[in-house]
């Protein structure tokens, strides 16, 4: 059950990094989110690892800013070589205050603002990739204004669904994101983008899904990419130097879930390419990909303290803890599954089966159905295991509550890398209503 660097110390308490974590709560409170840097470290170079096997091959790993997006994390992927993936203006501009290169950044969205593609051209960006005629609108009259081009891809559906939940579905032909290959909005998009002067049209990019346990759905989404190059090849003497397969690829929340290792996918989308762009006669493309809950998701770890605790005879105990959908929304959301570790008394013998539930205003606001973890009692210090992902970044202000801290812990030390919010930050951009007439 543990992951990367937790360990169980002689006291009994699970540690991360070398660091208590009944340390970590007692400095910084809860709750609490706290990365295991050296596995995020491991993640990247496995990524690396795994494209070395192909010498000749041009290749760059995206890290996904929606999974986890703060000042450190993103100075932690620089550090990483890993490229940047940003979806909006905020994460743009997190990057710039990280001091994150801009020409290893790539620009996603389905509804880029002008101010956010003007930021964008502003500061250099290295590759937008659009997503909509609208998007080509805009940016062939900000790139004229300027008299300078900018790198995109386009964006297409291949349609091909990744067998995972269904909000999380991108890459299927009944998709709010991209160009559809079935419906020729894609071949439309690509005669417009070689005929512009400003926008230097390198490749397209697709995403098939997230949480993806098999290798199957990206093999299909390029076999069928490559009929449509082909096609182009022909007709429109296009050349595709990029694609970006998006990423998607699968991690362990618990027990029923059963990723590949890094190596399987990689080694899978690249030997297809290779395979494609032999048959097709192609010069083999650079391979983007787009790895962001793969890095993330299981270096973080979320921590609680149990306040009540209730029990109906005969149906369920429910233990409650001082967290919820507040910081982590995936299981209201998704029906996300988690496992979970008493971090005081990581070394006991699971005695009880119980429900975790938040201290939200709302009946669904369930983190764990049936956990199973050793007699309890209010003070103990929940571990709830791999929230790396999609924590922080869905974390909001229901019912006012502040958003955690989040700390990085290696080699035996913790950082603080965002600031827990107080009552005072809730309340800083409200504005007072006067009941005196206006005129």
């Amino acid at each position: 059950m543990l992951r990367g660097t937790q360990r169980v110390n002689e006291k009994g308490h699970l540690t991360i990094g070398g660091v208590d974590t009944v340390d970590l709560v007692k400095q910084y409170g809860s709750p609490l989110y706290v990365y295991d840097v050296q596995h995020i470290r491991d993640q990247a170079k496995a990524f690396q690892s795994a494209f070395s096997k192909y010498p000749s091959l041009t290749w760059h790993a995206a890290y996904a800013s929606k999974a986890f997006s703060s000042i450190a994390m993103v100075q932690l992927a620089n550090d990483l070589g890993l490229s940047l993936d940003v979806v909006s203006g905020g994460e743009l501009f997190t990057a710039m205050k990280a001091g994150f290169p801009a020409k290893s950044i790539q620009f996603h969205g389905n509804n880029k603002t002008i101010d956010e593609l003007d930021y964008a051209l502003n500061v250099n960006i290295g590759t937008i990739i659009v997503d909509n005629f609208y998007e080509i609108e805009c940016l062939e009259y900000l790139c004229k204004e300027r008299q300078k081009p900018v790198n995109i891809l386009l964006r297409i559906t291949p349609g091909v669904e990744a067998h995972t939940h269904d909000y999380i579905m991108t890459g299927q032909e009944d998709s709010k994101f991209g160009f559809s290959l079935v419906n020729g909005a894609a071949e439309e998009a690509v005669k417009q983008v070689m005929n512009s002067t400003y926008l230097q049209f390198r490749g397209l990019h697709c995403h098939i899904g997230s949480q993806i346990f098999d290798t199957e759905g990206f093999k299909l989404a390029i076999n069928n990419i490559y009929k449509y190059l082909s096609k182009w090849k022909k007709e429109l003497d296009f050349s595709c130097e990029v694609l970006n397969v998006g990423g998607g690829f699968g991690i362990k929340y618990n027990n029923d879930d059963q990723p590949l290792p890094i190596s399987t996918y990689i080694d899978a989308i690249v030997t297809t390419v290779m395979a494609e762009s032999d048959a097709h006669q192609m010069p083999i493309p650079e391979i983007w990909i787009e790895p962001g809950r793969v890095i993330v998701g299981e270096a973080g770890t979320t921590l609680y303290k149990l306040g009540s605790s209730k029990t109906i005879p005969g149906i369920r105990k429910y233990v409650s803890v001082d967290g919820g959908m507040a910081d982590n929304l995936r299981p209201a959301l998704y029906q996300a599954k988690y496992e979970a570790v008493l971090a005081n008394k990581a070394s006991a013998k699971d005695t009880e089966v119980v429900t975790i539930a938040g201290k939200c205003c709302e009946s669904g606001d369930i983190l764990i159905h049936d956990a199973k973890i050793p007699k309890s009692e209010s003070g103990d210090i929940l571990a709830v295991l791999c929230t790396g992902a999609y924590g922080y970044s869905m974390a909001n202000h229901y019912n006012r509550l502040p958003k955690p801290a989040v700390v990085f812990v290696e080699n035996g030390e913790s950082k603080l890398v965002i600031q827990r919010e107080t009552y005072e930050d809730l309340i800083r951009f409200d504005c007072s209503y006067s009941q005196e007439p206006t005129h």
